[in-house]
């Protein structure tokens, strides 16, 4: 009977360290990891742009079409004052789960930065850095930055938050809707984006989602936008 009882106690402590050993790889860990990943990432962003400038959106009508954006690149740096003042993290091409170890990922079917359409990204609520921990505190009226190197685009936001459940792919279309309905609220075409992440804070049983419009891009060269402050 001794045995057994020690064999047993010896399991459940072999156990409970198991069990704490994976909460602090979840609840520590992949934060270091996505930390150290996503200023890798900004950090090359940042080089790439410095020796080889972003080519500047085309004019109205030019038949150019610019290059598609390579899977699990970085293409922007995205800032949201609401979620704190250093809040930055980059956007990368692709929404699988090894480009959200590094930050924020931009759903593939969608446009590009700044175009006609729903650029749509996705960012993971807890685990690798909590990028968007506090998405529920997004409000209308909301900014949200992005830039590419050349340009910077300031989106506001017109609904946030909106829940709903993964199956719901029609919040991500050119023009947003859920279930068939207009929920966003855009009476048509336009610069949109869209931000998708889980819900609830530690499950993904449905989706948090934050609709916003393009109001405004200038060149980086003019300075940060006023959204972003000194």
């Amino acid at each position: 009977m001794r045995l057994v009882v020690r064999t047993f106690s010896e399991l459940c402590l072999t156990l409970g360290t198991l069990i704490v050993l994976f909460v602090v790889y979840v609840l520590y860990w992949t934060g270091v990891q996505a930390g150290s990943a996503s200023a890798g990432q900004i950090d090359t962003l940042q080089r790439a742009w410095t020796s080889t400038p972003a080519e500047a959106p085309s004019a109205p009508g030019s038949p150019s079409t610019p290059p598609a954006y390579a899977p699990g690149k970085g293409i922007a740096v995205m800032y949201v004052p609401r979620l704190g003042r250093d809040w930055k993290w980059p956007v990368l091409e692709g929404t699988g789960a090894d480009v959200l170890k590094k930050g924020l990922g931009h759903y593939t079917a969608t446009t590009r930065l700044g175009a006609t359409g729903n650029f749509a990204v996705a960012g993971h609520r807890r685990t690798y850095g909590d990028p968007f921990k506090d998405f529920p505190r997004l409000r209308a009226g909301d900014a949200v930055v992005l830039t590419d190197g050349t340009t910077w685009f300031t989106y506001r936001i017109v609904r946030a938050p909106h829940r709903t459940v993964p199956t719901d792919v029609g919040v991500v279309a050119p023009l947003p809707t859920s279930f068939g309905r207009n929920t966003a609220g855009f009476d048509g075409p336009g610069r949109y984006l869209t931000l998708t992440t889980c819900e609830p804070e530690w499950g993904s049983s449905h989706r948090l989602i934050a609709w916003a419009h393009l109001d405004a891009t200038h060149p980086v060269t003019a300075g940060r936008p006023q959204a972003l402050g000194s």
